[in-house]
């Protein structure tokens, strides 16, 4: 049986435990916890290459002046012990960062900084190790929200390559909008190729890809809603079809939304809801990439900032930030339905899990 192994990001004071590795028994659905790194300021958001057994886990750094900044840090993985060891840190952008991706080819990271409005586009070396920052770009904008959308401050809060590694996709909360860039590989340059506009106090933050690569969807933060677009590979157009609510209609109370993601077969997008503490679990109509809202379920914590589906897609994993707690649900593959098992584990402050096949 193939072992899976779980990496959380959490928020953490440098003495306190930051990076943390967890294995994850398929048969029940529990953590049991094998490893963790103590010495890193936010180390958030996370991004693991199997192949090469490393991990990346934006940070960050205050500077002399008082300013914070944004660091990336770069962990090699013993994925059998289930450790990890630090191989380095580099200081990354002027602003402190919410999130980091990697293309298919593992040439490159990007680093998102929500507060700093912009996106740095980092070299890999061919071992995994952290090259220069080659480029940062710093959105401008002006926007309509006073207490989110800061005129002029954009906020991009993160980046997705597509699923054929063209463009890349930045979805920008304080702009309402998608930006979408090419990577000039001679030059080590993004390149801004469109912007996708949506409605205004719209707030978009995660995107997740349809497996064929035809769709894409993207939860909106501010208005609690998902897009859906469909996607050309020719252009890098995303063209929107559907907007619909993550929320039960009687719900009358304040509410924020963090991931989405989609199931491995294309039928099913999760999404979550901070404020509800929930998972909409929504059904892809397979012929015009539509949804239907077919469940919302209690994420047993608060504040569910983050989650994923396992490898074998048996179980999804809640990271509950307010909640400190890691929740497993058991997935229904026949119609995507969750269901709260009664297994979870303590983490302090989890805000990035992810499960993966070692």
């Amino acid at each position: 049986m193939s072992k899976v192994n779980v990496y959380v990001g959490s928020y953490a004071e440098t003495h306190e435990s930051g990076v943390e590795v967890f294995t994850l028994n398929e048969q029940t659905g529990q953590l049991t916890k094998t490893d963790q790194y103590v010495g890193l300021k936010n180390p958030t958001f996370l991004n693991v290459d199997v192949a090469k057994k490393q991990l990346y886990a934006v940070s960050e750094i205050v500077n002399a002046d008082g300013t914070k900044s944004g660091e990336i840090s770069h962990f090699s993985l013993d994925t059998e012990a289930g450790t990890l060891s630090l191989v380095e840190k580099k200081a990354t952008v002027t602003g402190t960062t919410c999130h980091v991706a990697r293309d298919q080819q593992s040439k490159y990271l990007t680093v998102t900084s929500y507060h700093g409005g912009m996106i740095g586009l980092i070299a890999l070396q061919e071992d995994g190790s952290l090259g220069n920052v080659l480029d940062v770009a710093q959105h401008s904008v002006t926007t309509v929200d006073p207490e989110r959308q800061d005129n002029p401050i954009p906020h991009p809060h993160s980046s997705f390559y597509s699923p054929d590694g063209k463009y890349l996709y930045v979805q920008d909360l304080g702009l309402d909008g998608i930006v979408g860039y090419k990577v000039d590989q001679a030059n080590g340059k993004l390149i801004k190729v469109n912007v996708t506009k949506l409605a205004d106090g719209a707030g978009p933050r995660h995107l997740t890809f349809h497996p064929n690569a035809t769709y894409a969807y993207v939860i909106n933060e501010l208005n609690s809603t998902v897009t859906a677009f469909k996607y050309e590979a020719s252009t890098g157009t995303l063209s929107e079809i559907q907007t619909l609510s993550t929320l039960p209609p009687d719900f009358t109370g304040e509410n924020g939304c963090a991931e989405i993601t989609i199931s491995a077969d294309g039928r099913f997008v999760y999404g979550s809801n901070r404020g509800h503490d929930s998972i909409v679990v929504y059904e892809v109509d397979a012929n015009d990439g539509t949804l239907t809202t077919i469940q919302h379920i209690s994420t047993a914590g608060g504040h569910p900032r983050n989650f994923a589906i396992t490898p074998s897609g048996e179980y999804l994993l809640v990271a509950n930030r307010d909640g400190n707690n890691i929740v497993t649900f058991k997935r229904n593959f026949s119609n995507g339905l969750l269901e709260n098992i009664g297994v979870e584990v303590h983490s302090s402050k989890p805000v990035c899990v992810v499960p993966v096949i070692v």
